[in-house]
């Protein structure tokens, strides 16, 4: 008997998350901040956190956080919403639940980190950081800041004289974590395989 698609969409999210908080947690629990470990040349573990977007973006201040958080949970309801609704129809493709749990997954890890990082977590900047009663952290309610820690240096080099002046370059220089991926996969996931589905659904 195969799996529904709501116990598929579940069971997607479920896995993701755990992957993600877990590795999340092990980096925050056991690296001081700016501590890496050099996998492959290109392949680094490198502790970062950021306070905004995927890839190390960031929306500036206390507000930017809250609005940013803000959006996040509505983003992820709103998505939540969409999928359930896509599971119950017979005619949509697995693929396709597959594709925005991932999404939602990915989305939702980054929220747990604003939401509860700053809670529990001593800083980072000095020392490991450790857990700590519930509150005592290093900031308040949905201002936490996001764990990152996959960095793939894949091509670095100097531009010619010519062309800025001869400066160096790093390509992929973002810092990014497990739920940055899933997002990134599973909107490239849908561009290319399930973009009939899509069309299908506009006419």
């Amino acid at each position: 008997m195969s799996m529904s698609k709501k116990n598929l969409a579940g069971l997607v999210v479920f896995a993701i998350l755990l992957v993600d908080q877990v590795v999340k947690i092990y980096i925050k629990t056991h690296f001081h901040l700016g501590e890496e470990v050099r996998v492959f040349d290109w392949f680094i573990i490198h502790f970062t956190e950021n306070n905004g977007m995927a890839f190390g973006m960031e929306l500036g201040g206390k507000a930017g956080k809250y609005f940013l958080s803000i959006f996040r949970i509505i983003a992820v309801s709103a998505i939540a919403y969409y999928l359930l609704k896509l599971a119950k129809q017979d005619d949509t493709p697995r693929g396709v639940i597959v594709g925005f749990a991932m999404i939602m997954a990915g989305a939702m890890g980054n929220i747990l980190d604003s939401m509860f990082y700053g809670l529990i977590f001593t800083e980072s900047y000095f020392d490991v950081a450790h857990f700590v009663p519930w509150g005592q952290g290093y900031a308040p309610f949905l201002q936490g800041r996001v764990v990152d820690m996959l960095w793939f240096p894949l091509i670095q080099g100097h531009y010619p004289d010519w062309l800025f002046g001869g400066k160096s370059f790093l390509f992929f220089s973002p810092v990014f974590n497990i739920a940055d991926s899933a997002i990134t996969c599973g909107i490239i996931y849908m561009m290319i395989f399930q973009r009939q589905f899509f069309k299908e659904e506009t006419k």
